[in-house]
């Protein structure tokens, strides 16, 4: 146990966190802090919850937790520490809290896991074109034998793999893409090419990436440079049969030209990210049957939830014990994060 308990507060949806603090993980959340109140606050703007914004010194957000505005910052004097349970917090948090010594924490590098298994999955499912497949497959009901007459490009051996963004997550996927026997491309303006040669990959432009991959995955952040990255003209310059996962923000692709594209049947896409989210019942995206469409559950979900609020567990006994916190957010790197 920690040598003390500082004032605590929870800020989230609970019905959005459903896998957050189960019992245990509770236990030693009251061990190491005072929560006030007990349970998770919804808005800032909350009587009971502005009662103790004096006390504060720890705020542990999570999943739809209520926006941490400059307004609400100067209501807690005594703040510290934010702590995040899930990855991305740049549109909870005003940056100011760093100009305050406020330490933000999250646990995106225990959100990157899971998203990159389920990027390395999709990989490896498109390169064995399996959309394609099992729609012959469930039409023909039949061998298809032999099935590269079916599916021209099958395999993985020796595929172009583009990765667009040597981010938290593009770079643990890069480091699970390493036993395989891919070409890998990184496309990522703050990539020199001396670290990319010591990441095993090479450093190109967006365009030659896109021309020259069998597999375009999106790990950029949104921000204004990111916005429509893959745009019609990008999109027109895939190769037939090329995929395009994303599992980072919808912004990133012009999301009318991309199914433009995709009725065409020249591209395959998997997508985890959509604009608006969910999608509209009539949007051709739930039909084609060259689209791959989840409800964005590449990132920690179910048991995967454990990682984060492990992650920020220990984070809140550093603090608590005066240690170093690992996971602190830099804040020159604020805008790069997703």
């Amino acid at each position: 146990m920690s040598a003390r308990r500082p004032a605590a507060m929870l800020a989230y949806a609970p019905e959005r966190n459903p896998d957050t603090l189960p019992a245990e993980q509770r236990a030693r959340l009251e061990s190491l802090v005072t929560l006030l109140p007990a349970e998770p606050v919804r808005d800032f703007a909350d009587g009971d919850a502005r009662a103790h914004f004096d006390e504060l010194e720890v705020l542990i957000t999570g999943w739809g937790a209520p926006r941490v505005t400059r307004d609400v910052l100067d209501a807690m004097p005594r703040l510290r520490l934010i702590a995040h349970l899930a990855g991305s917090v740049k549109d909870i948090v005003d940056p100011c809290a760093f100009e305050r010594g406020i330490a933000v924490v999250t646990a995106a590098d225990a959100n990157a896991i899971p998203v990159a298994e389920y990027t390395l999955a999709a990989i490896l499912f498109a390169n064995k074109r399996v959309l394609q497949l099992r729609e012959l497959y469930r039409r023909h009901r039949r061998s298809l034998k032999p099935l590269r007459d079916h599916a021209p490009g099958l395999g993985n051996h020796r595929k172009t793999i583009g990765i667009v963004g040597a981010s938290r997550i593009g770079r643990r996927v890069l480091a699970l893409l390493a036993p395989f026997d891919f070409d890998v491309l990184v496309y990522d303006p703050h990539l020199a090419h001396d670290e990319a040669a010591r990441l095993g990959v090479r450093a190109v432009d967006l365009d030659t990436l896109v021309a020259s991959s069998d597999v375009v995955s999106l790990h950029a952040p949104a921000t204004g440079e990111t916005h429509h990255l893959l745009d019609a003209r990008r999109l027109g310059l895939l190769r037939d049969g090329a995929t395009v996962i994303n599992t980072a923000r919808a912004s990133l692709i012009d999301q009318t030209a991309l199914i433009a594209e995709l009725q065409s049947g020249r591209i395959d896409a998997i997508l985890d990210v959509t604009d608006p989210e969910p999608l509209p019942p009539d949007s051709p995206l739930y039909e084609l049957p060259n689209v791959v469409l989840t409800p964005h559950v590449a990132g920690a979900a179910g048991g995967e939830v454990d990682r984060l609020v492990t992650l920020v567990l220990d984070e809140l006994a550093r603090y608590a014990n005066g240690e170093p916190l690992q996971h602190a957010q830099r804040p020159e790197m604020w805008e790069l994060q997703a």
